[in-house]
């Protein structure tokens, strides 16, 4: 065999195993190759887009929160309103009361003197005519009356 021969065969065997590899063998692992760029391409993407949605839904939840607590501050707030009012009427209803009440006690009190003042009345008047019965009765003399009137001015105080 010449060289010549040998290279020709090594080269049409080349040939043959070349253009079987690129007819059979090439194309499935460019496939799996581009199928594998595609999956990473996505993945990356998914992580980028995971990532964005991670700050939005951080900034999303800082918005909440800080709308939460100035919900909250207000919300104290008014308690806090509705409670002083809550004291203000506690108190404005209690001096009503107590002014009420010391009203009704005047009242009784200025009653009651009404009352001591017609029974003192209805006594001295009573005392009086016992007086006049007494001195009416006894014959008419000073030191007699006299007397009588002193009885009855102890007997009134």
């Amino acid at each position: 065999m010449s060289i010549n021969a040998t290279l020709i065969g090594q080269m049409i065997t080349f040939t043959l195993l070349v253009w079987f590899t690129m007819k059979y063998v090439w194309p499935p692992i460019i496939a799996a190759l581009e199928e594998r760029k595609t999956k990473i391409a996505e993945g990356l993407a998914a992580a980028e887009k995971g990532q964005e949605e991670i700050r939005l839904a951080e900034k999303k939840a800082k918005s909440v929160l800080k709308e939460a607590k100035e919900q909250s501050a207000e919300i104290v707030s008014a308690a806090q309103k509705r409670a002083n009012q809550l004291v203000e009427e506690a108190k404005e209803q209690a001096k009503k009361e107590g002014e009420r009440l010391l009203e009704a006690a005047k009242a009784q009190i200025e009653q009651e003197m009404l009352h001591a003042k017609e029974s003192l009345r209805k006594e001295v008047s009573s005392l009086a005519l016992r007086a006049a019965e007494q001195i009416l009765k006894e014959e008419i003399d000073k030191a007699k009356h006299q007397d009588i009137i002193s009885k009855a001015a102890e007997q009134l105080g």
